[in-house]
C-alpha cells in the first residue's frame, strides 16, 4: 500500500506532465471557446449582410448618405467581401467621388479578380473621367467574364462609338454570343448604322430589335425615327400613333411635329393642321419656332393667309436669324400679288442661308413675277451651281426657255 507521501508525489508528477486535468475544465473550456468564436463569426457575417442590405435599399431609394454609412458599417465588420466594396464604389460614384469610387472597385477586384460588377462600374468611372480607352478595357473584361450579358458588350460598343470607331463597334456587337437573342445589341447596331448614314440598315436592325422586345417603347421610337428619315411615312405615322398614346410619350412635342410632317407627306393636310395648331396654342408653343414654321407651311397649302401671316411674323420674332420666317413672308407676298415685297423677303432669307439652292429658285420665280427673266436666269444659275441636279431649278429654267421660244420673232 502506497503511503500518502508517495501518492502526493505521483500526482505531482502527473500534474507537471499535464496528464491530470481538473474535472469539467480543460477540454470542455477549449471547445467552449471555439464554439463562442464560431458563433461570433456567424453573428458578424449576419450583421455585415444586414448592413449591406440596408445600404443597398438606401442606395436604391436615393439616400446616398445613409447608404454610405451602412456600407461602411458592413465593411468594418467584414472587410473581405468584394460585393460590399463594389456597392460602396457605386455609392461614391453617384456622389461624384470618382477617385474614391475607383479605389473601392480596385479593392473589390483585388479580393475577387473575376468580379464582373467591379470591372463594369470601374469602366463607368473611367467613362465619366472621359478616359475612354481605360473604360473600354474594363467593359471588355466584364464582357469576357459574362459573355451572355449584353449590357457589357453594349457598353464596350458605345465607348467605341465615342472613340469614333464605329466599324469596330459593329464587329464587336455581331461577334457577341448574346447577338441572336439581344434586342439591345440589335438596337445599338441600329444606332451605329445611323451614325454611318446607312438608314436602310438602321431600319432593319431596329425592326429586328422590336421583334425581340415588342413592348420596348424606346426601340419603337428609334424604329419610327429611322422610318421617318428613310421616307417611310406610313410606317412612321403608325409608330407615332402608338407612341403618342403611351403615357410616357403623350404630348412629346418632337414626336407631334414629326407626326404632323408625316401627315403632310401623306396628304392628310387637315390632320396636320390640327396638330400644328395644338403645338402652337399652349405656353411652350409661343416660343416653338419649328411648330410655327410647320403651321405656316400647312396654312399656305390650305390657303389660310391669315394664319400664314401670323406664323411668318411669329417665326421672325422668335428666330430672326433663321431663313424660314422670311420664306413664309415670301409665300404670303406672292400669294397677295406683291412681288416687290416678296423679293425683299426672299433676299432676307438668302442673306441668312446663301447655300440653299431652293432659295435661289424661289428668287427666280419672284423675278419672273416682276417680268425680269434675265435676272431669273442668274438666280437659277446660282441655284444650279450649288446643286447641279436640283430638279426645281431645272424645271423653272425649262419654263423660261419655253416662254422665250413661244415669243414670235419680229
Amino acid at each position: 500500500m502506497e503511503s500518502p507521501v508517495q501518492t502526493r508525489a505521483f500526482v505531482s508528477i502527473l500534474l507537471a506532465a499535464g496528464l491530470v486535468l481538473a474535472p469539467g475544465c480543460g477540454g470542455q473550456g477549449r471547445y467552449t471557446r471555439e464554439g463562442s468564436s464560431l458563433a461570433k463569426e456567424k453573428m458578424n457575417v449576419m450583421k455585415s449582410a444586414t448592413e449591406w442590405e440596408m445600404s443597398r435599399q438606401a442606395f436604391l431609394a436615393g439616400d446616398l448618405e445613409k447608404a454610405l454609412r451602412k456600407i461602411d458599417t458592413s465593411l468594418e465588420v467584414n472587410p473581405s467581401v468584394a460585393k460590399s466594396h463594389v456597392l460602396k464604389g457605386r455609392i461614391l460614384l453617384e456622389m461624384g467621388e470618382i477617385g474614391l469610387a475607383q479605389r473601392s472597385f480596385e479593392t473589390a477586384m483585388a479580393i475577387q479578380p473575376d468580379n464582373v460588377d467591379a470591372h463594369y462600374y470601374n469602366g463607368l468611372a473611367f467613362e465619366r473621367l472621359t478616359k475612354f480607352e481605360e473604360a473600354l478595357a474594363q467593359y471588355r473584361a466584364a464582357a469576357a467574364l459574362d459573355t451572355y450579358n449584353d449590357q457589357f458588350v453594349i457598353a464596350a460598343a458605345e465607348t467605341l462609338i465615342d472613340l469614333e470607331r464605329c466599324p469596330e463597334a459593329a464587329t464587336e456587337l455581331r461577334q457577341s454570343p448574346a447577338f441572336d437573342h439581344s434586342a439591345g445589341i440589335r438596337q445599338t447596331l441600329g444606332h451605329v448604322a445611323q451614325l454611318q448614314g446607312n438608314i436602310d440598315e438602321a431600319v432593319a436592325h431596329f425592326e429586328a430589335a422590336r421583334l425581340l422586345a415588342p413592348d420596348d417603347m424606346d426601340i419603337l421610337e428609334d424604329l419610327t425615327r429611322a422610318q421617318y428619315l428613310h421616307g417611310d411615312c406610313p410606317d412612321a405615322a403608325y409608330g407615332l400613333e402608338i407612341l403618342l398614346k403611351h403615357v410616357d410619350y403623350a404630348g412629346r412635342r418632337d414626336l407631334l411635329r414629326m407626326q404632323a410632317e408625316c401627315m403632310l407627306k401623306l396628304d392628310r393636310t387637315a390632320d396636320a393642321r390640327q396638330v400644328y395648331l395644338k403645338l402652337t396654342q399652349d405656353a411652350a408653343g409661343a416660343g416653338d419656332a419649328d411648330a410655327w414654321i410647320g403651321l405656316g407651311n400647312v396654312s399656305f397649302v390650305v390657303n389660310d393667309m391669315n394664319t400664314l401671316r401670323r406664323s411668318a411674323a411669329r417665326v421672325v420674332a422668335i428666330a430672326p436669324d433663321r431663313k424660314e420666317g422670311y420664306v413664309l413672308w415670301t409665300l404670303l407676298h406672292r400669294a397677295g400679288k406683291n412681288p416687290e415685297s416678296a423679293l425683299r423677303s426672299i433676299d432676307d432669307a438668302i442673306v441668312r442661308d446663301a447655300r440653299d439652292p431652293t432659295l435661289q429658285t424661289m428668287r427666280a420665280l419672284v423675278l419672273l413675277d416682276l417680268g425680269r427673266p434675265d435676272a431669273a436666269r442668274v438666280a437659277l444659275d446660282a441655284a444650279l451651281k450649288l446643286d447641279p441636279a436640283n430638279a426645281p431649278a431645272h424645271a423653272v429654267l425649262a419654263r423660261i426657255d419655253r416662254t422665250v421660244a413661244e415669243v414670235p420673232t419680229p
